[in-house]
């Protein structure tokens, strides 16, 4: 930031740091009309943000939206205006140990395999109880692409044909093969955890891991798209980015800020941590982002980005994935 403020002496950045609950805290500071200038949201939350008319209308703006990847923009959009800018996309991928896969004489994946491929791979994986062949977990972020895959782009409509198909899919990788953990076999576990402790041969999540892996890892790890379903494999894309309150004063210099931080040389600095994927294609496509010892295809995440569909978030969107938690619940516990 001490960069932007010596080039624009005019301005001084007062960086509010909220290391938790954050989204809550944010509403609050809206309700009081005490927003910050610049607030970096995601397209989650940001259909709320929208319907309650807190955020400045950005369409209009001289930013280099050309440079972004359109779904990026489309997510952060509503009713045809975008109202933050993006600094980076968020997909799901398959890490896999590659020591396990070498050790159970597994072939690695490859692109384009197919749930049944998928579900077998994680088969030969499985030798109970100390190794397990692919991921599990509860909350709707890791099972949404089960869904999407087969079709679905409505997570509200629990009895659709297509929804309990791809939920009968996950359910069975623990229930039915028991390829993947049950509750008591992870005990305290996360599943990032197992996977560092080479007990999963597959583990379903995002770049967020990339640098954790990296870390700690003690064994050759790789990534590879997620399976295909019935449509395809089709992995929901989130983004997040800056926006604007409609209440600031100083909406002229927040733009500028906001210029800084989605430039080019900001979101190169951004991407180096390894915990994003980054939302300007000519990042994402440079030597800071690909060139790395791990991931070797560290391409994956952006070829997933082209078959990838925006998730189809709502204003009530936390309400439909807490009535699909509570809808899966006896499911995904086998009663």
């Amino acid at each position: 930031m001490a960069d932007f403020e010596q080039d624009n002496p005019d301005i001084k950045v007062d960086f509010m740091h909220i290391p938790q609950n954050y989204f809550q805290k944010i509403h609050l500071l809206f309700a009081s009309n005490t927003a910050p200038d610049v607030i970096f949201v995601n397209n989650q939350y940001l259909p709320i943000y929208v319907n309650a008319g807190v955020l400045e209308d950005l369409s209009g703006y001289d930013f280099e939206f050309d440079k972004f990847y359109e779904k990026s923009l489309k997510s952060l959009s509503s009713g045809g205006k975008l109202y933050a800018v993006p600094r980076d996309v968020s997909n799901l991928v398959i890490f896999y140990n590659k020591d396990l896969f070498d050790k159970y004489n597994v072939p690695y994946p490859k692109k384009d395999w197919t749930f049944n491929e998928f579900l077998v791979t994680a088969q030969k994986l499985t030798h109970r109880p100390e190794v397990f062949g692919v991921s599990f977990e509860d909350e709707p972020l890791f099972y949404l692409p089960y869904l999407t895959s087969m079709g679905v782009d409505d997570f509200s409509d629990f009895n659709n044909e297509k929804m309990q198909k791809g939920l009968r899919f996950y359910a069975d990788l623990r229930n039915k093969y028991h390829a993947a953990p049950k509750k008591e076999e992870s005990a305290s576990a996360t599943m990032a955890q197992m996977f560092l402790q080479g007990r999963l041969g597959m583990h379903l999540s995002g770049r967020w891991l990339v640098s954790k892996y990296r870390q700690e890892a003690k064994f050759d790890w790789d990534v590879v798209e997620f399976p295909k379903g019935e449509k395809g494999s089709v992995v929901p894309l989130d983004s997040s980015g800056w926006a604007v309150a409609k209440s600031s004063k100083h909406k002229q210099e927040s733009v500028r800020l906001i210029k800084y931080l989605s430039s080019k040389e900001s979101l190169e600095k951004f991407t180096q941590s390894g915990l994003i994927v980054p939302a300007r294609v000519d990042v994402a496509n440079s030597r800071y982002f690909l060139d790395s010892e791990k991931p070797k295809n560290a391409r994956v995440f952006l070829d997933v980005i082209e078959t990838s569909v925006p998730t189809p978030v709502t204003v009530n969107f936390r309400q439909v994935l807490d009535n699909l938690k509570n809808n899966t619940e006896y499911m995904f516990s086998g009663k």
